[in-house]
């Protein structure tokens, strides 16, 4: 090959064949030719970067994309010096436009040299002088590789030193972010003696400046003119230090996870946030430093992936999303079931036995309500769940399948965080030595979920740091110099055991849950699961695990076939686009809704504290409810589903006297409601309204045909 004997022409010959003649046709057969026409924009300067698809290459040349591959920075510089070429061609001795000051100073230089030697009778042409120049200086484009659609990216730990000086393509979570700084490419010297000006290439992460003027006319008159740094006239680039971090589910078992250190420059930057699952495309290339610390390093050398294309993908537990804009038809068939919100609430941890009512809560959760934002005041959309229960009830399990299912998720334990894991810590960059803020599992997870466990466990000092966080969705941090405010758009889903290790029913819902009132009445829905004997309810759940255990999978279910993952997160991400309002004739609803919560919570002393923050709870559901509709607009159907969950919770809590009446049988419970409903009302024709009771039986997850039945039955018998 060519690079076998060190000369590359051919090389350059068939790269300037693929940009100039490479091309596909349209719908309507014409052709198109997409790297010759960014060439005229960047050499118009209407462009910056040319990302080379190696898709492309392969359909002209499949050679030529493992020579790329192998041999990444020499095909760069071919591709860069191809590209001047063609630009070079396109604009003859026209001067390119000028947009920058950097543009102004190579034009002056230019327009100097071509009367200096007009004046001086010699033949002016523009390549001549551009020679003159280092092409990093005059080079205003960035040219970067884009990897094969095929390509299986590669994970931190599988990045060797087979790899080095290779493209490859590896993907990670983002776990810090530098702040974008200039970095120098070409260093501009004038000279005190002579006026000279000297250009120097900056090709590492340091350099040693020029001293001595090497022109000729210092050379001869041996003046030893001293060089001055001209800031104006050198060149620097735009550079960002990133550190990715291997998700879970690529890590061994008894591993820690690796990391690798990214830099990227020019339009690259700014393209990822810590949190992000990305996939980058770059040179592996190890770290040559100069001086004592090369020799304190050793023969050991530190290693970097020099970016070329970064690609934000949301990553699950089995690959990537695939977020696609529209439904098929089939599964436009399938979301238009009557029964597809209990199909998506069962396909929820289908392993899981039971629990329906706490995972249509957290499926709520994961759509999230509507953020409300007026005259400068927020109200999240944020909805924040706590499941409390006795050891073995599956709290665990239901965390960790939602943090799989989530599109941008954190899972965390109570004993093995802190307040500054969780918010931020004040850290020391590594590049500039000033002190920088790296976010924490709350800022990680921005817009998306964090899954605590073993809430109960955490020290009271590290969990007020999140109540900031529950409500304002914001970190408010002064330390070290540092005053910001950082976003954590979160919902937080909290599982903790009761405070005797087990529900005690002998002692108080306060003494059994044992936090404060000012992080309970942040949750929006506190579900409380019991681990009670019942031999007919211990049989159903024995069949159902030992099912699981033999088979490897749920056991099916009349009707329901859980949902693959990947189409509940691209219905959810749907969801997420919807905009829903409440409309002005269900106010009356939540506002009746909201008085009986606080008078149950005044009459009833062993009910769980209520603020005006569960009326927004409610409104937050109900919105999260017209999402999975898709609607526009709240129905009263949605906001009667969000009271339901809300008094099913509550029932949870109550004591085991308080659940007598809701054991009782659907027929005496709807009694109950329709009597309590009459003797609110007054007059002396007082009368209850049909829809009205049934609407009411309906949230407290009453069915309808047992309402139906309560009416006929008391009707038969004379008593209403």
């Amino acid at each position: 090959m060519a690079e076998e004997i060190g000369n590359f022409d051919k090389e350059k010959e068939k790269i300037r064949d693929f940009l100039s003649t490479f091309y596909y046709e349209d719908d309507s057969g014409g052709k198109i030719f997409p790297y010759a026409d960014q060439i005229i924009h960047l050499a118009d300067r209407d462009q910056i970067g040319l990302y080379i698809n190696l898709d492309d290459v392969h359909e002209f040349d499949p050679g030529l994309v493992d020579a790329i591959r192998g041999n990444a920075r020499r095909y760069h510089q071919l591709f860069s010096d191809v590209v001047d070429e063609l630009i070079h061609d396109h604009l003859g001795d026209q001067q390119p436009p000028v947009r920058d000051a950097l543009d102004a100073f190579i034009f002056q230089r230019i327009y100097m040299d071509r009367t200096q030697k007009e004046t001086g009778g010699q033949m002016f042409r523009m390549g001549n002088i551009r020679n003159k120049y280092p092409p990093e200086l005059m080079r205003r484009f960035e040219v970067a590789f884009k990897s094969r659609t095929l390509d299986k990216p590669l994970s931190v730990r599988e990045v060797k030193a087979a790899q080095v000086g290779k493209l490859v393509t590896v993907s990670g979570v983002v776990i810090r972010a530098t702040e974008v700084k200039p970095m120098a490419s070409v260093i501009t010297y004038t000279c005190d003696t002579c006026g000279s000006e000297t250009y120097q290439p900056v090709t590492g992460p340091s350099f040693m400046p020029a001293v001595n003027c090497p022109s000729k006319d210092c050379v001869d008159t041996k003046a030893h003119g001293r060089l001055q740094m001209q800031v104006r006239g050198s060149k620097f680039v735009k550079f960002q230090e990133l550190r990715i971090q291997e998700m879970s589910d690529q890590v061994p078992v008894g591993s820690i996870p690796r990391s690798l250190t990214v830099n990227v420059y020019g339009e690259n930057t700014r393209a990822c946030a810590p949190g992000d699952v990305i996939r980058v495309t770059g040179v592996f290339v190890p770290l040559m430093r100069s001086g004592f610390k090369q020799i304190a390093g050793g023969l050991v050398s530190e290693v970097y992936l020099e970016a070329h294309h970064i690609e934000n993908v949301n990553m699950g537990a089995d690959g990537p999303l695939g977020m696609e804009d529209e439904l098929t038809d089939e599964e436009v068939e399938l979301v238009s079931q009557d029964n597809f919100y209990e199909l998506l609430a069962y396909s929820i941890a289908p392993e899981i036995y039971g629990h329906l009512d706490v995972k249509k809560s957290l499926l709520l959760s994961l759509v999230g309500g509507v953020d409300k934002t007026t005259n400068g005041m927020k109200i999240r959309g944020c909805i924040n769940i706590l499941l409390m229960g006795d050891p073995g009830v599956a709290k665990s399990q239901l965390l960790s399948y939602v943090d799989r299912l989530a599109v941008r998720s954190q899972y965390t334990t109570g004993r093995g965080s802190s307040g500054v894991g969780l918010t931020a810590a004040v850290m020391k960059d590594p590049v500039t030595g000033e002190m920088v803020l790296e976010g924490g599992a709350l800022v990680l997870a921005d817009r998306g979920i964090c899954c605590i466990d073993e809430f109960d466990k955490m020290l009271e000092a590290d969990r007020t740091a999140i109540h900031e966080v529950m409500e304002q969705q914001t970190i408010s941090i002064a330390k070290a110099g540092i005053m910001t405010t950082l976003n954590a758009r979160v919902s937080i889903i909290a599982a903790a055991n009761p405070a005797f290790g087990r529900y005690n029913p002998k002692k108080s819902i306060e003494q059994n849950v044992d936090l404060p009132a000012a992080l309970i009445s942040r949750f929006d829905m506190i579900w409380l699961i019991q681990d009670k004997p019942d031999r007919e309810g211990d049989r159903r759940l024995a069949e159902h695990i030992t099912y699981v255990h033999m088979q490897g999978h749920e056991p099916e279910k009349k009707g329901m076939k859980p949902l693959d993952m990947k189409l509940i997160r691209r219905y959810i991400a749907i969801c997420k686009r919807k905009q829903p309002v409440v409309e002005e004739k269900l106010r009356e609803r939540l506002v009746e809704m909201y008085v009986d919560l606080r008078k149950d919570a005044r009459t009833n002393k062993d009910s769980m504290f209520t603020s005006p923050r569960s009326l927004l709870a409610v409104i937050r559901m109900s919105t999260a409810l017209a999402r999975l509709r898709l609607a526009d607009t709240v129905h009263a159907g949605d906001i009667e589903e969000a009271i339901r969950l809300v008094e099913a919770c509550k029932a949870s809590l109550r004591p085991e006297q308080q659940q007598q009446r809701y054991r009782a049988s659907p027929i005496d419970q709807a009694f109950a409601v329709i009597r309590d409903l009459y003797h609110a009302t007054s007059g002396d024709d007082r009368a209850v309204p049909v829809q009205e009771a049934l609407n009411k039986c309906l949230s407290r997850g009453i069915p309808e045909e047992a309402v139906q039945q309560c009416v006929d039955m008391y009707i038969a018998n004379g008593v209403i």
